[in-house]
Order: structure tokens, then sequence, then C-alpha cells
């Protein structure tokens, strides 16, 4: 799984521009009001080669007796508490406050690696004027600009220092065990499809949202495989999220994501798909999971009642054709068969290898068919493409002008792909790149 860094800090300190300055995109909103950053913020990013996904937290300042304060007081424990590296962000040109203190306090507490940056110091003579923040008690402080990206690299390298070792990649093999994160809403009957898969008791199945919190690993033999589920805690929408419990176990089962290979999103039957759903299958798709929906609950709808939640859900996902849906009643067993099956055929599509012969066949009709339009008076030529990696599957495309292939061709390619290959439940991703001078694809 990447680590995860979490940015935390007093009101107006400039969280989120330093949060846009490490991740390269404008994705926070950034306000030189305090307390623009309510919720938590995710993203991945590439610091000096290392990949990671950084939190950024809203302002903390647990004396503020303001409910919405006091909220993002327990949003910024429970990032601490899932964080593999803290990131404390201090004003540089202002004197330590009582806040600054209770937060150095509670890293103190957590026992996680701590990197304190100096934010604001634009010039050398605003470096020396952050030296008054030792006053903390710090023994390291990296003073620099997150607006003018000063002593960035400093940051970064003192950030990589602390992250969890990484160990030697492992060739998956046929015989590698299947990892399924079940994700939803709380209530959708997660904990009820483990039982029943399981044939007993392994989570806590109750009427009421939320009793799940922590992951749940499930090792379970179905016909003559074996398949690692994992039963993760109710996604609510953010405005909803008022405890530090549901707050953390917000962030686990996100990175239940990560660990997982294939993904089910289980949806009840008897609502609409919802804004948070489809979410949730964008954090799935992002991170480049094998998607299926389930839909539970089918046992209490009539068959007409039961077909109409199935063509309103494929009318939600209109825009994702290849996700595959299964009805399900998980209390009552219904449809299990059906998703074992479901879930063995997105594994195999999800590891599966297209040779460069095979690709280039296929590409060479692709091009006869529709070749990238010319932008500019420019054309764009395509030369061979080849399957980079598997797991998920990505596709790199060899070619004179990358930066002028349209967003159209590019869903066309994937679809053409998607055509002749398959790849449901999977998403697809093409690369396109500039061929060097001289290379084939022999080289």
């Amino acid at each position: 799984m990447k680590p995860l860094i979490a940015i935390v800090g007093r009101p107006n300190v400039g969280k989120s521009t330093l949060f846009n300055r490490l991740i390269g995109e404008k994705l926070a909103i950034v306000h030189d009001l305090p307390g623009v950053t309510r919720d938590r913020h995710y993203a991945d990013a590439y610091l000096q080669g290392r990949e990671v996904t950084i939190i950024d937290t809203g302002g903390f300042d647990p004396n503020d007796e303001d409910p919405m304060r006091q909220g993002i007081a327990r949003h910024v424990k429970a990032a601490i508490d899932e964080a593999d590296v803290i990131l404390c962000l201090l004003d540089a040109l202002a004197p330590p406050t009582e806040a600054d203190r209770q937060a150095v306090q509670l890293l103190r507490k957590a026992s996680k690696p701590v990197v304190y940056f100096a934010n604001r110091a634009d010039n050398t003579q605003e470096e020396l004027q952050a030296t008054e923040l030792h006053r903390l008690g710090l023994n390291e402080l990296i003073a620099g600009s997150a607006l003018h990206g000063r002593r960035m690299a400093d940051l970064e390298q003192a950030l990589v220092s602390h992250l969890p070792k990484t160990s030697e990649p492992i060739e998956p093999t046929e015989a590698e065990i299947p990892k399924i994160a079940l994700i939803g809403r709380p209530n959708a009957g997660k904990s009820s499809l483990i039982n029943q898969l399981a044939g007993s008791e392994r989570s806590l199945v109750d009427h009421r949202p939320g009793t799940t919190r922590d992951p749940v690993d499930a090792l379970i033999t179905f016909g003559d495989k074996q398949y690692l589920f994992v039963d993760t805690a109710g996604v609510r929408r953010r405005s909803k999220i008022k405890e530090e419990i549901e707050s953390a176990s917000v962030m686990r089962a996100i990175r239940c994501i990560e660990r997982a290979d294939i993904v089910v999103l289980m949806c009840d039957s008897t609502e609409a798909i919802s804004e948070q759903d489809l979410r949730l299958l964008a954090l799935a798709t992002e991170r480049g999971r094998s998607v299926i929906v389930g839909l539970n609950k089918s046992d209490l709808l009539t068959k007409s009642e039961e077909a109409a939640a199935l063509t309103r859900a494929q009318e939600t996902l209109h825009f994702a054709p290849w996700i595959p849906f299964v009805r399900l009643s998980a209390m009552k067993g219904r449809g299990t068969k059906a998703l074992m099956a479901r879930i063995d055929k997105c594994y195999a599509e999800f590891a599966r290898r297209i040779t460069t012969s095979e690709l280039n066949r296929f590409f060479t009709e692709v091009l006869e068919r529709r070749a990238p339009p010319t932008r500019g008076g420019k054309a764009p030529r395509l030369y061979y493409v080849t399957q980079a990696q598997t797991r998920p599957p990505l596709f790199v495309a060899m070619c004179n002008l990358p930066e002028l292939i349209d967003e159209s061709y590019k869903r066309f390619v994937i679809n053409q792909l998607r055509e002749a290959f398959g790849f449901e439940s999977v998403p697809v991703r093409v690369s396109y790149r500039a061929r060097r001078r001289r290379e084939s694809p022999n080289e």
C-alpha cells in the first residue's frame, strides 16, 4: 500500500497550499480566511520516486468551542492515527501560539515520525525569523515557502527518509489468492455477505449502520478455491462523519481498496445508487481495481421491482458500461454463486496479458478504421503498442506527438481494446509516449 502522509497544523498556516504543491495540482481550496478546509482531502503524489498518499486536514484548534472546529479536531486526530508520517505546518513569521503548542504535544504522544515545516519563509531573513519556533522544543525544523516552492526538495527528502521501507515486488503467481474488498455505504449488507460466504459469523451484523469499524479479513474457501475477503466500514458522506472513530474507519476502508485486486461495491437495491456510491467507485477505478456492483437485498423486491432496480442502476452507471452487476440477497444467500463466478472472471481479466504481436495486429486494424485526427496542421502517428503491466492492465502506445492525441480518440482506442479483448470489470489505461529516435518494438 502507498504510505500515508497527513498534513496538520493550526488554521491559516498554508496547509492546502502545501498540499497542492506536493501533489502538483490545485485540488484543495485555498483562501486567506482561516477554516476553508473542513474535510480531509486525499491525493496520490510522487516524492523523490516514492508513491505516497497525502491527506490535507482542517485547521487544528482544540480550544475553539465552535462545534465545527471540534469536529475538525477529531478528524485531525483520526488522520494522525492512520498516517505513517505526519507533516506539521507552522507559520515562520508568527510566534508560537497555544494551538501550535497543543498540536506539538499531540504529535509527541502519537509516537509517529513528524517533520516540522515553517511556512512563509520566502527569503533568508524570514528563515532566520522562524528560529523562534524552536521554543516549542523542536529538534529539527525546515523553513521555506509552499507558495514559492522554497526548500521543497529538503522537505521531500525529510518526508521520504521517514517512510516505511519498501520490499522488492513479488511477481504474482497463478496460485495467488484473490483479494476482494467489500465497500459501500453503512448497512448495505457487506458483513452479511462475508458471513454467508464463510458459513459463520465472521463479522458483526446489526441493522444499525456503522457496526463495522475495523476492516475484517476472512479467508474463504468456495468450491475448490480460496479467496481473501475484506469487510470494510460503511463510508458515509464526509458531511455526515462526526465521530473520530468513524473518520478513522473511512481512511481504513480507502486503504483497503489499495490492498485489493477486486472491489465489490455493495448497494441497497431498494434505494437508488447515490453520489457517495459513485465516489467510492471513482476511488476504486482511480486505483485501477477491478470493480463489481452488488445489488443487495433483492429478496425485498418483487421480480418487476428487481428488474427496474437493475435498469435504474445501469442507467446511473451508463458512463462505465464495462462494470458488471450481480443481484444478491446476502442474508438468504441468493446470487452468491453468480458473484463468485463473476469474481473468478474479473480476477482473470485483471491479470490478463496480451502479446505484443496480437496487440499490433489489432492496432493496425484500428488505424485503418480511424487514424488520430490532425490538429493544428500536425498529424499524430502511432507506431506500435505494447502491454506494460497487468493488475491493472496498462498499455503503452508509442507515437510521434503524444500531446496531440485528443481525449475522444483515447476513449475510442480504449473502447476498441475492450471490444477486441474483453477486460470486463477492469479499468483499462493507455499511455501515449513519444518514441525515441531509432526505437523499435524489438529493442
